[in-house]
């Protein structure tokens, strides 16, 4: 007799509530049975990054997460970046910047990207060595570092780290007070003075 149980969970906003089987896992329930595709499975073991998905605002390999364990939690998949037809910023940086050959690992990479780049200070910080207009608070040895956890067999990461950068700049040109007069104001963000944690790769307890 399978153990089943229900769960009821947010994903890309839209609620949902189902009976999953214990073993099942997240990455499955996606796909299976909610018809979340864009959510890639690739290596099953929590290598390759191309299941990432974001639970709570974090990314997690969603072929090592059980469905079960997120009851009651947000959950973002590709399927949310855009609005419509229409492309994100992170994703129209990344088809910009050639940052996609077959396709089949960029979900887990735009996840990942995307959670980093969502944080407060991300893309609101001053601008760094590169000057204004440049890459501003992210770097590309950050950039690279960020990437590394996932794997990609054919754009060689130049175009994804380049795209990487694109949508760092480009959100902090318009997060700064010249684009923003409220920015400036303590008051029109609080979240900005709040400190930032890198982004963590979230498997099981």
């Amino acid at each position: 007799m399978k153990d089943m149980h229900r769960i009821r969970l947010h994903v890309n906003g839209r609620e949902h509530e189902l009976a999953v089987e214990a073993r099942r896992t997240l990455a499955d329930m996606l796909r299976h049975d909610l018809g979340y595709t864009g959510t890639h499975l690739g290596c099953e073991h929590g290598i390759c990054g191309a299941c990432t998905v974001l639970v709570d605002g974090s990314p997690v390999r969603s072929c090592l997460v059980f469905g079960v364990q997120t009851d009651g939690t947000e959950v973002s998949t590709v399927e949310g970046l855009s609005a419509g037809e229409e492309l994100s910023d992170l994703q129209q940086a990344f088809s910009d910047h050639h940052a996609l050959q077959c396709g089949f690992c960029t979900p887990g990479f735009l996840m990942l990207a995307e959670a980093y780049l969502a944080q407060p200070d991300a893309a609101g910080s001053p601008a760094g060595p590169d000057g204004p207009g440049g890459s501003g608070g992210l770097t590309e040895a950050e950039a690279r570092e960020l990437i590394a956890s996932n794997l990609c067999r054919c754009t060689g990461y130049q175009g994804i780290i380049e795209a990487v950068l694109a949508t760092a700049a480009a959100r902090e040109r318009a997060a700064s007070p010249e684009a923003n007069p409220r920015a400036a104001s303590p008051s029109a963000n609080p979240r900005a003075a709040s400190p930032s944690a890198n982004p963590q790769i979230v498997g099981p307890p």
